[in-house]
């Protein structure tokens, strides 16, 4: 008579969390992925868990030797000590005449004895948890696939009857997609490793089956590091409670911008600045981070497109002294480099930052500058929307504002393109533009969607001057600025007037 059946704990609590609480224990499960994309390591993390319980593990080991495994575990600051390792050949006589006559006979003879030594070894051990290393080694003395099954099978039952939990590690380097073991496991779990045109390689997994139980299906980034692989969970996984997000408007700190927008922005909502580069779409949505913070609220910044020391000084030029609210840990600024994080990760730091602290404020304010920085950490961009409405819902669930800054090719004219087109995910959206008016190249902002209440229709002057970001009078002498074609049929002293030193003089 088997032993019930209880949850086993992979070893990664992510990894548990997106197999819906661990692994079904007394089953056998599969692991496979191409060379590199951490099998090893997720399977020593399985054991060295299994240790920390007070049950007994083992690996065996079909292809590589116990001092490369020492190595590997060397390399995350593991000790394996306590941990059985059983491998196939002894290498100090795989040389020897006599021992490549018995490596070389027929492959039943050889097939019978891999599998004899391994399960000798576990019925002296009696372990709770096995890993073997790889199949791969089986699969190529079994010959043919019916031969093959037929040896999977019988492990399976070999390892379900001893009340032990066996987790078989495949390197895919059959010529065909073999899903013999699929078929026979209990769960299989695929990694993979993508490389891409530039950056870093971007590795993920998926649960491609798991019986009797509900999972995350879908792919997962991960990476490994020093202690071994970190998982980066689709942010729609994630298992955070919903806090109580409170619904009221977040003011800009500035009269004419907030009247402009109806009274501010609604918690909980999203906010598409979109316009050519160098218009103020950075240092307006900055301006609501700025008076979050003053409110005693928390603000962070993902900077895809400028250093942290830029946005620093630009927005010191502008009265915002984000130096000083960073270190009174009011503001966070995450300066994120694309080409070096996965869609995945940039999630989860997101999902970190704004989780409640005790004893600090909420975090209300969210900016990512820009979605163009952020498409470029995308390897298929169309996936981007998903994504984004993914981050996005999770954000509103928190109440947080988020502002999403989007970049359009293109200075002037009607020649100007967007890179995605997100704004039917944002709530607000708003749009700056240049045109040319009295000799001089001008600002222009407007806000052309609120699905929160009602908001001004108007197009207004923008003009950062003097420490200042000003709103000037509806432009109602102009036509055809938002398409880039502006005509001015009205008197050029009615636009704002010039703040700069020319003007005084």
């Amino acid at each position: 008579m088997l032993n019930q059946a209880t949850d086993v704990s992979t070893g990664n609590a992510t990894l548990d969390e997106i197999l819906g609480g661990g692994l079904t224990g007394n089953r056998i499960y599969l692991l496979d992925g191409h060379p590199g994309t951490g099998k090893t390591t997720i399977g020593m993390q399985f054991l060295l868990d299994g240790l920390r319980r007070g049950e007994a593990g083992l690996y065996v080991s079909l292809s590589e030797t116990k001092n490369e495994l020492l190595a590997i575990a060397e390399s995350h600051g593991w000790s394996l000590e306590g941990l059985e390792i059983y491998e196939l050949v002894d290498p100090s006589g795989s040389l020897d005449a006599d021992s490549q006559y018995t490596m070389f006979q027929p492959s039943e003879v050889e097939l019978g004895e891999t599998t004899r030594g391994m399960l000798q070894e576990v019925e002296r051990l009696n372990p709770k948890r096995v890993v073997v290393d790889s199949l791969s080694e089986l699969r190529l003395l079994a010959q043919n696939a019916l031969r093959y099954r037929r040896q999977i099978l019988a492990l399976k039952q070999f390892f379900v009857g001893r009340d032990c939990t066996a987790i078989f590690l495949d390197d895919k380097t059959s010529p065909d997609n073999d899903l013999q073991l699929q078929s026979i496991a209990h769960g299989v779990v695929s990694l993979d490793r993508v490389p891409t045109e530039f950056g870093n390689e971007r590795r993920r997994l998926r649960v491609i089956k798991y019986r009797g139980r509900r999972f995350v299906g879908g792919w997962h980034d991960f990476d490994i590091e020093r202690g071994g692989v970190r998982i980066f969970p689709r942010i729609a996984t994630a298992t955070d409670p919903t806090p109580g997000a409170p619904r009221e408007r977040l003011a800009s700190g500035n009269d004419s911008i907030d009247r402009l927008l109806g009274e501010g922005i609604e918690a909980g909502t999203s906010t598409l600045m979109l316009g050519p580069a160098g218009v103020g779409k950075s240092s307006c949505a900055t301006l609501f981070a700025h008076t979050a913070c003053l409110r005693g609220e928390r603000a962070v910044i993902f900077a895809f497109d400028e250093t942290k020391r830029t946005l620093i000084a630009r927005s010191a030029g502008l009265g915002m002294d984000l130096e000083k609210l960073e270190a009174d840990g009011a503001l966070e600024i995450h300066q994120v480099n694309p080409g070096d994080v996965t869609p995945g990760q940039f999630a989860e730091m997101v999902r970190q930052a704004v989780r409640p602290v005790e004893g600090r404020g909420r975090v209300s304010i969210v900016i990512i500058d820009s979605l163009n920085g952020y498409l470029s950490s995308m390897p298929e961009e169309r996936f981007l929307q998903i994504q984004m409405h993914e981050l996005l819902n999770y954000l509103a669930n928190f109440g947080v504002a988020t502002f999403l800054v989007v970049a359009q090719h293109g200075m002037l004219g009607s020649g100007m393109q967007t890179p995605v087109d997100a704004s039917y995910l944002a709530d607000t959206v708003i749009l700056f533009r240049y045109f040319e008016a009295a000799g001089e190249i001008r600002q222009a902002v407007s806000v052309v969607k609120k699905r929160d209440g009602h908001h001004e229709r108007s197009i207004r002057e923008l003009r950062m001057a003097d420490g200042n970001i000003l709103v000037g009078q509806p432009l109602a002498e102009f036509h055809g600025i938002l398409a880039g074609m502006p005509t001015f049929t009205g008197n050029p002293k009615n636009l704002m007037e010039k703040r700069d030193a020319d003007a005084e003089s």
